[in-house]
């Protein structure tokens, strides 16, 4: 008999290693190998494929029958529509992945109960019993749809059973690092487990035309735990966002095979679940008081446009090392920032601790953030501030100049609707009474911050 040999997956990268060490060369992390047993060594698998395997039947393109009238599940949100291209596609399989305790169970379990008023779904928990999930479905007011089935289950063998059955036109999963197929004996949540489970389910949902929602679970950094594989395997990857105690909460599509990934959904969560927010920079902006470090930008989510309140604090620094904290915004770009801030302009910022925070939880990945965080900064430092009526957009560069942006025109619109009176813009945009463009930084806090 062939002598089996043993390999070591990081269970983080699923990068594989002949002997066991403390560290992943490929991803970084520590203790991360688990030893796995390899099948036992053979006739080599492409010695065999030269005999094997048949001709496939092809198609050229004009005969392949288009499916463009397939009728999507209404999730019953329509920003979450808008994420998903519509909504949910029959036969697609979608990755929902956030932090702990933000909301996946509750939206999908609202998705669920709005999506079952016309047709069949099927909850699957490998986290929760079933009186678990009745609580919420009660404190949601979802306990009454009978077109709801709830099983309990961490097999995947079993759930791509149920799925191929054909019951079921909905299929949620949470989570996919509770499932395990009995043919592999490694504990769930290892690479082989949640690669293998997810092929498994969803050659189900593509066989048998039902969607399929699968929950992930994200680690301490924030990306998906698991193999990378996994992202790749399904349709559209969804990415549930902010803050967990309080704020808004984003979802966005970080892939999307079927729609576009500029779309958002901003949500609230209340005592009887998430609420699409209406109108987020009215809330916002509703407790603002305006002092020094403080500025308005006007920012996008997607395609929607929001107003948002930058704070700033600067201190000396009571040490050596000046102290530099973001929230809501990259630490890194931050730095950036503050460099190009003392090298193109007279702010000594060396011995200061700055202080950075994007009101309401929100993260912002949008260029256009620079300009209003340059201006927070500074406005903090020179104990000045920036008009009540005024808002800021725009990206810095490295020489201190101020860089065009897109969507100007949604960005100046929504500051109308709130009333404000003037918006600093980069220059080569639209100059009118409203637009006020400016070609660098230092002339930007010159002409606009004014003393208390």
């Amino acid at each position: 008999m062939a002598k089996a040999k043993t390999q070591f997956v990081c269970q983080n990268c699923g990068a594989t290693y002949p002997k066991w060490q403390g560290r992943c060369d490929n991803c970084g992390q520590w203790n991360t190998l688990l030893e796995q047993e390899l099948e036992t060594i053979g006739k080599s698998a492409i010695a065999k494929s030269v005999h094997s395997g048949k001709v496939l039947g092809v198609q050229t393109m004009g005969s392949i029958s288009s499916k463009e009238n397939v009728k999507r599940l209404v999730t019953g949100f329509k920003d979450l529509d808008d994420v998903l291209g519509g909504g949910i596609l029959p036969g697609g399989v979608i990755l929902l992945a956030g932090q702990p305790g933000i909301g996946k169970s509750t939206l999908l379990l609202q998705v669920s109960a709005n999506i079952a008023r016309e047709s069949s779904v099927l909850y699957a928990s490998g986290e929760e019993s079933a009186s678990q999930v009745k609580l919420r479905a009660i404190r949601l007011g979802a306990e009454k749809s009978e077109q709801i089935s709830f099983a309990s289950s961490t097999s995947a063998d079993d759930i791509a059973a149920t799925i191929r059955s054909g019951k079921y036109k909905l299929v949620i999963i949470d989570s996919i690092q509770t499932l395990s197929l009995e043919e592999i004996t490694s504990a769930p949540g290892t690479v082989s487990q949640i690669t293998n489970s997810s092929n498994v389910i969803i050659r189900a949902a593509k066989h048998s035309g039902a969607a399929v929602v699968l929950v992930g679970h994200v680690t301490k950094e924030g990306s998906i735990a698991g193999p990378k594989v996994l992202e790749h395997l399904v349709d559209t990857v969804l990415q549930f966002e902010g803050d967990r105690y309080g704020g808004f909460k984003i979802v966005r599509a970080a892939k999307n095979r079927f729609g576009s990934t500029n779309e958002a959904a901003i949500f609230e969560m209340h005592e009887d679940g998430l609420r699409l927010v209406d109108n987020p920079s009215a809330l916002l902006l509703a407790e603002r008081q305006n002092t020094d470090g403080s500025v308005v930008l006007a920012t996008m989510e997607g395609t929607r446009p929001l107003l948002v309140e930058i704070q700033a604090l600067v201190n000396p620094s009571s040490f050596g090392y000046p102290k530099r904290t973001a929230s809501g915004f990259d630490l890194n770009r931050l730095n950036l920032l503050i460099a190009v801030l003392e090298r193109r302009t007279k702010l000594k910022l060396s011995d200061k601790d700055i202080y950075i925070n994007v009101v309401g939880g929100l993260k912002l990945n949008d260029q256009a953030a620079d300009l209003a965080i340059c201006m927070a900064i500074a406005s903090a430092a020179a104990s000045r501030r920036v008009d009540d009526d005024i808002i800021v957009f725009g990206e810095v560069g490295l020489g201190g100049e101020i860089r065009s942006v897109q969507s100007l025109e949604r960005r100046v619109a929504e500051a109308k609707k709130l009333g404000f009176k003037r918006a600093i813009a980069p220059r080569g945009s639209s100059k009118t009474t409203f637009i006020k463009n400016v070609s660098d930084l230092r002339s930007a806090l010159i002409d606009y911050l004014q003393n208390k």
